[in-house]
């Protein structure tokens, strides 16, 4: 039999989903691993991708209006990188550019490819600027932790509003500036409960859901009414 050989990277998550129940308020997960020599950790966690708009308001008539937009694909419900240096001292500028390391790297391509020659940086900004002011995008690099130079760890935090959803968690192991190894592990994100059912509802019979919360209106409206004429 040939002999075996060691993996250079293994990881592991404290947990595989992200439970959203009511009343939740965020939660954290502990990545941890080993690196069989040495070497630099980069941990990549990327949400379900879609479509994002990016809206740009103006003034009118001495009204602040929505007078532009851009829509963006390949936009990530949710992004966080954590490292365990300075990027731009693991990784060359073009190897975090191939694997999309670091939010100014994400591949977000605009629907009107003339317009954003012209004016697609200053929307891109916009997407990822909003996205880091509702803590979806991590503004900073968070902190991998080296213990005796080859375990590791580190936390991920997921905001009270984090999109649900399959994430992906990819581990990178560099050396020289160039990745040489990774690992990817994937998340769920789900909702259960009173917050699934309506999620659901939202989603599968909307028509539904919005004559529901019309009705509701309506009938907290007029309870509303009856109690201010018995006072």
């Amino acid at each position: 039999a040939a002999p075996a050989v060691g993996e250079d990277l293994v990881v592991d998550l404290s947990g595989t989903m992200v439970a959203i129940t009511t009343g939740f308020v965020g939660s954290d997960l502990l990545l941890f691993g080993a690196t069989e020599g040495a070497g630099d950790v980069v941990v990549v966690v990327r949400g379900t991708q879609g479509a994002e708009r990016v809206r740009r308001k103006g003034m009118t008539a001495g009204i602040w209006i929505n007078q532009d937009e851009m829509i963006f694909n390949g936009a990530p419900g949710f992004y966080s990188v954590a490292a365990s240096r300075p990027l731009d001292e693991i990784l060359t500028a073009t190897e975090q550019f191939d694997n999309q390391i670091g939010s100014a790297n994400l591949r977000l391509t605009a629907r009107d490819p003339a317009r954003a020659r012209v004016e697609g940086e200053a929307f891109r900004e916009a997407l990822i600027r909003n996205k880091q002011r509702r803590g979806l995008y991590r503004a900073n690099i968070g902190k991998v932790l080296f213990i005796d130079n080859r375990l590791f760890r580190t936390s991920i935090h997921f905001p009270a509003n984090v999109p649900v959803g399959t994430y992906v968690v990819d581990v990178y192991l560099a050396q020289g500036g160039r990745v040489i190894s990774n690992k990817t592990t994937l998340l769920e994100v789900r909702k259960f409960g009173f917050e699934a059912r309506v999620f659901d509802l939202a989603h599968r019979h909307s028509l539904a859901y919005g004559l529901l919360a019309i009705l509701i209106a309506v009938v907290a409206g007029w309870f509303a009414g009856v109690v201010a004429r018995e006072r």
